[in-house]
């Protein structure tokens, strides 16, 4: 019952934030603010799990990390392109993800959102993965991984009035250097640690939920 409860309270709240497009502006420690968690600090990043950053564990993800995420994305990077580093940044954030899962619990974590995933310390909403997934981003771009891209600020779209399969979504974005075009890169969609879609944000969820896109390979 309580967490019926916080499911309730969870789905109101989503209520009346509900718009078409929640854009935001500013950089991407902007969206930490928002949601009251902490943005990465060196090597420390806060993970958010329990559905809207309700709980937040710290995890280090520190130089040994980084060579073997640094070689995995060169394994599977064909060329020095941006499409070829977009394709590298999946398996690098899914590589991170099975990381923290397993330090966390959260590897077990099932795709989409769940009646019962409020305060399951083992699930992620898509606010979560949203944040999540910015900071693993920040991870590559501040050890020098991203060359092509730039991490942005999450945005969300979705109007809940319309019924659930319009729900407020959140992703995390990046933006292409050479072009300025912005990519969604979403995990929420996928279990724990399969690759995360990554589309050009303006073709990402556009009608509803059963249209978001598949998995990067």
């Amino acid at each position: 019952m309580h967490r019926i409860f916080r499911f309730a309270a969870f789905a109101f709240l989503a209520l009346a934030a509900s718009a078409c497009t929640f854009e935001r502006e500013g950089p991407p420690e902007y969206h930490y603010q928002e949601f009251k968690t902490d943005a990465p600090r060196g090597n420390t990043y806060t993970i958010c799990h329990a559905y809207g950053c309700n709980m937040q564990t710290p995890v280090v993800i520190g130089p040994a990390e980084v060579k073997l995420i640094a070689a995995e994305m060169k394994r599977v990077a064909k060329s020095n392109t941006p499409g070829e580093e977009r394709r590298a940044i999946a398996y690098a954030v899914s590589w991170m993800e099975r990381y923290v899962g397993n330090k966390i619990g959260t590897k077990g974590d099932r795709p989409g959102m769940e009646f019962n995933g409020p305060g399951d310390p083992t699930q992620q909403d898509c606010v979560d993965e949203a944040t999540n997934t910015t900071s693993y981003l920040l991870v590559l771009e501040r050890n020098g991984l991203l060359k092509h891209h730039k991490v942005g600020r999450p945005f969300s779209r979705g109007n809940i009035l319309l019924g659930v399969s319009n729900w407020v979504h959140w992703t995390a974005t990046m933006h292409e250097n050479s072009t300025g075009v912005k990519w969604a890169v979403d995990s929420w969609i996928y279990e724990n640690g399969e690759n995360p879609a990554i589309v050009e944000a303006n073709k990402w969820y556009r009608k509803d939920l059963k249209e978001l896109p598949k998995s990067s390979t």
